[in-house]
């Protein structure tokens, strides 16, 4: 039998029958089987272009170029698809990331506004400690100084006492030796007056 005179319809047909169980296989193939399915679609079209030039069919040729070039197509897409997916993931890694990262840079900033918080918190409470401690102090100072006074002035009490009846002593005395020499003195002028008389009555 001459080969060319075998119908194009029962060379397809064979074509299919022999990719059929490879078909329902991927089908029943968990994941994607993009890459099985492309290496099939080539090997159909490659034997569609044999089969068309050991036929002198160039329809036959021509029909497995154009599934050859389809095949080509669909692995730039499947590629295409798997640099768009993976160019996706890594975005969404990098977008994970920066949210961990913007994620621990609001810890940290939150860390720290309750740190600085807190050590305002201390340095009030420091001062407010200080200043009672400083107000105590001056108070106790106060009482101390007012206790000294007190004490120095108790102290020095008995002898202003003392001073001022000592000068009030010596003030007596000043008054009656006064007295004593104007005593005097009017004794001795009234002798000299009874002498001058004396003196009169003799001329």
């Amino acid at each position: 039998m001459n080969l060319r005179t075998i119908p194009r319809a029962a060379v397809s047909g064979s074509i299919g029958l022999t990719r059929l169980p490879f078909d329902i296989a991927l089908g029943l193939l968990p994941g994607d089987p993009t890459a099985i399915k492309l290496a099939v679609d080539r090997a159909d079209a490659t034997t569609r272009i044999l089969a068309g030039a050991l036929l002198a069919d160039p329809e036959l040729r021509e029909d497995g170029r154009r599934r050859q070039a389809a095949a080509v197509e669909r692995q730039r897409a499947a590629a295409l698809r798997a640099r768009a997916a993976e160019t996706a993931e890594t975005a969404d890694a990098q977008l994970e990331e920066r949210h961990r990262q913007a994620q621990r840079r609001r810890e940290h900033a939150d860390t720290r506004a309750r740190e600085r918080r807190e050590l305002a918190a201390k340095r009030r409470q420091q001062r407010s400690r200080q200043a009672a401690e400083q107000e105590h102090r001056r108070e106790r100072s106060s009482r101390e100084a007012q206790a000294r006074a007190e004490e120095r002035i108790e102290e020095q009490a008995p002898a202003a006492r003392l001073d001022a009846l000592e000068g009030q002593a010596a003030a007596e005395r000043e008054r009656e030796r006064a007295l004593v020499e104007a005593d005097e003195a009017a004794r001795l002028e009234a002798a000299a007056e009874r002498v001058k008389e004396q003196r009169k009555e003799e001329a």
